[in-house]
């Protein structure tokens, strides 16, 4: 059989570049085509090697430029390009707000084709690096190798063991990772000493095409408190090299709050399942958002920048205008922090969650803060948010929902459709998808406010916070 020849690669000359869009691309257009380019910022005029060429667009990298636009910025980290964590380092931070902001727009106008009130200005982070309270780190003993790895005379010394990221589209890559800006010390110090010191002692690193390998992954959270969780994840149940390790990561920073550590020898990542066992310290960290304190586990799902994660409350508690005679639904509560943030403004909050044992993180979270008006219930939110589920509990006045990248289930906006609350506060991290779902709602409701957030800088990502009101039916004579 003849093989299929491979087909030359275009490349396409002087290209302007004139948008940001999603997943970190840039955008240009050829001949009424659209292209999706990577390593290039809007106002960059460069030649594009098309990498994919379909029917109704193009995906291109910018291989050399005639012009360089005046919203780029200089990396500033030495993995820029390769780790794909931060695709937007390369432009001027308030080139990055202005596009997040243009996306909530170009969103509800093309999908939801809703009318929109005047948008607010998005709103800053306020640390444009170490704003991150979580990260995971992977082992592997195939690392990625750069351009400076492959000279000959780096790879004849090439440890190929590796601490530190997948690389996208390749499972079972990692980049290794000397200093990463996304989260505060000792976050680097930590992940550098354990990696060295595993590497000096022998110990395996994980190989996830054979599902062999002792060491697998490092998680590191912390919170405005200076407080560390540091978990240790071995593919192998070995409890004198689990000692060692552990005690050499107390050893390194005697800091620490808590450290833990979980054997996993199933073939995915997943955690939570499994049992967490802690070697030192507590089983949790202490986060605050104004006046709360928030107890965090090794699987508790907090919003990640924790500082900006304050002014979304503070939004949304604006948006949603609680008084004491109100009940308000939190759907898709997680661990319950915006259900007993506003707790303290409503007659009674009940949340609603997926997740048991972040059900049980919340209720957990309301015995520390000492608030009594909240109701916690686990269950699939389009199943049990039903007509019996309002008559046990109380007709919401006021739902606040902060639903998965997704959305929400068709069956979800039709609850709350039939519930008809006074307001709506929809806190999003994908505009397309909130979009579609204000749509859906359009008959009963009017948007009259939106506010984007910035959670994660030099990213394409972005909050958004919407506030929908009732329209009032008018009355039939």
């Amino acid at each position: 059989m003849r093989k299929k020849q491979r087909t030359e690669r275009i490349v396409l000359n002087e290209i302007e570049i004139t948008d940001a869009g999603s997943e970190g691309k840039a955008i240009a257009r050829h001949e009424n085509k659209v292209i999706f380019v990577v390593n290039a910022v809007p106002g960059d005029i460069a030649d594009v090697q098309i990498t994919r060429n379909k029917k109704d667009f193009m995906e291109g990298k910018a291989i050399h430029f005639h012009k360089l636009s005046d919203k780029r910025a200089e990396p500033f980290c030495e993995h820029f390009g390769l780790c794909g964590g931060c695709k937007w380092q390369h432009m001027q931070y308030q080139y990055q707000l202005f596009y997040k902001q243009k996306q909530v727009v170009d969103n509800f106008t093309r999908i939801g084709k809703v009318e929109m009130p005047e948008i607010n200005t998005i709103l800053a982070s306020e640390r444009e690096t170490c704003y991150r309270n979580k990260l995971e780190y992977t082992f592997s003993d195939y690392r990625w190798l750069t351009h400076e790895d492959m000279k000959p005379e780096n790879r004849e010394k090439m440890n190929m063991n590796a601490l530190g990221f997948h690389i996208a589209q390749h499972f079972d890559r990692v980049l290794d990772i000397t200093k990463c800006y996304l989260q505060d010390e000792p976050s680097n110090l930590i992940r550098n000493a354990v990696k060295d010191f595993c590497i000096e002692q022998g110990l395996t690193f994980y190989n996830p095409r054979h599902h062999t390998g002792y060491m697998r992954n490092l998680l590191v959270r912390n919170t405005t408190l200076d407080e560390t969780m540091v978990i240790v994840v071995f593919g192998e149940d070995e409890p004198e090299n689990q000692k060692l390790v552990l005690d050499h990561i107390l050893k390194v920073y005697p800091a620490l709050t808590s450290l833990m550590y979980v054997i996993n020898t199933k073939h995915n990542d997943i955690i939570s399942d499994l049992e967490i066992q802690c070697y030192y310290g507590n089983p949790y960290i202490t986060e605050q958002l104004g006046a709360l304190k928030f107890r965090v586990g090794p699987v508790s799902f907090f919003q990640t920048n924790s500082r900006q994660a304050k002014k979304m409350y503070d939004i949304v508690k604006q948006f949603a205008h609680i008084t004491p005679d109100k009940t308000v639904y939190d759907l898709y509560t997680g661990t319950g922090s915006i259900a007993n943030y506003v707790a303290g403004d409503a007659k009674k909050v009940v949340g609603i969650e997926y997740v048991p044992a972040a059900v049980e993180d919340a209720r957990v979270n309301s015995v520390l803060n000492d608030i009594i008006n909240t109701e916690f219930v686990a269950g699939d939110m389009a199943k049990i948010l039903n007509a019996d589920f309002m008559a046990e509990h109380g007709r919401p006045d006021i739902i606040i929902t902060d639903p998965p990248r997704n959305g929400m289930h068709p069956d979800v906006v039709e609850q709350l459709l039939l519930a008809a609350p006074e307001r709506i506060v929809y806190v999003s991290c994908n505009p397309a998808t909130q979009a579609r779902d204000l749509a859906l709602m359009s008959e009963l409701y009017k948007l009259t406010a939106v506010q984007p957030l910035d959670m994660f800088p030099h990213t394409h990502h972005v909050e958004n916070i919407t506030l929908l009101e009732k329209l009032e039916v008018p009355k039939v004579n």
